[in-house]
């Protein structure tokens, strides 16, 4: 593990806004989340090393991307550069992963080209993908027409590096698009929503386009949406009684649990089942009813935990 300074402003003054354990593969494992107190970058400190990272993408992490739905999604993602598609267009794709993404694109006229540091992921040898860091990567500057980072950003140690270089490798008026997690929503912020140590940075708009600034990069467009990934703000009526009522923090020991993981904790997921489910959890209930409605009136900025910003080269 390894202490850091925020990769933003390099500042090292910084407090701690929760802990967590890592749900997916090393439940034993705590992480802590800090928000920077100069410019309110949220960052993982300490965090797994570079060497040490590798450990928290296991083969299942990538066996998640066949999933049927991910189909849709790239169908959605290609929506943002539906304006920019001609023949002979240039697409790079950060985090290309098995490469679904970039064949979509392919099909619709693009001239792919991937990054992918993951190990684990599938050989592609249909496209040209350097298998490195986005940043150490030979590619030819001033040269894409779009660059694309889809949940890339949160996961990289040095965002900095990544920002600077997509300002590189972009032509002048190329586009670059990337969704990230929303640090300013209640899925993010207060809810332990956030996939730790993978993701190791939280973003807000305003830190985004100091990035985006500090490269050369306008920022044109902020779409809070739950359509190509979703954050959805699980609990929030628990973390509301605690703000309010209580007046404290909900830490992540006073969750409730799950019902999936109720019921394979019991054996079983009958209709006797599901209704001690619900007698022992009805503030979990109600805010599951409930969520819909706070979803649907509250600000998207606070009820949406996913972004997908779109940024020019000027």
């Amino acid at each position: 593990m390894e202490e850091v300074s925020c990769d933003l402003c390099g500042s090292s003054d910084y407090r701690e806004v929760y802990r967590m354990p890592d749900i997916l593969f090393h439940r034993d494992e705590w992480f802590s989340v800090v928000e920077c107190a100069q410019c309110g970058l949220g960052f993982v400190n300490p965090r797994p090393t570079r060497q040490e990272i590798g450990k928290y993408y296991p083969d299942a992490f990538f066996d998640f991307f066949d999933e049927a739905w991910h189909q849709a999604r790239y169908r959605r993602e290609a929506e943002y550069l539906a304006d920019l598609c001609r023949p002979g267009a240039r697409l790079l794709d950060i985090g290309c992963a098995n490469g679904d993404f970039p064949r979509l694109m392919r099909e619709r006229g693009w001239d792919v080209t991937g990054v992918e540091i993951g190990e684990q992921a599938r050989k592609i040898d249909d496209f040209v993908v350097h298998r490195c860091e986005f940043p150490d990567a030979p590619l030819p500057e001033s040269h894409f027409d779009a660059v694309t980072a889809w949940a890339v950003m949160e996961h990289v140690h040095q965002p900095s590096r990544y920002f600077r270089r997509a300002a590189q490798v972009l032509r002048p008026a190329g586009r670059f698009v990337f969704l990230v997690p929303n640090f300013a929503s209640w899925g993010s912020r207060f809810l332990y929503r956030e996939d730790l140590p993978r993701h190791l940075h939280f973003f807000t708009e305003e830190t985004v386009k100091r990035y985006l600034d500090s490269v050369g990069l306008r920022l044109i467009g902020a779409e809070f949406t739950n359509e190509i990934y979703e954050m959805r703000p699980v609990n929030w009526l628990r973390c509301a009684w605690y703000r309010q009522v209580l007046k404290r923090h909900l830490p992540w020991t006073e969750l409730p649990e799950r019902p999936a993981a109720y019921f394979e904790r019991i054996g079983r997921s009958d209709l006797t089942a599901k209704f001690a489910y619900v007698l022992g959890n009805p503030l979990t209930v109600i805010d599951r009813l409930l969520m819909p409605l706070f979803e649907a009136f509250g600000p998207k900025r606070l009820t949406h935990g996913v972004v997908v910003y779109s940024a020019v080269k000027t």
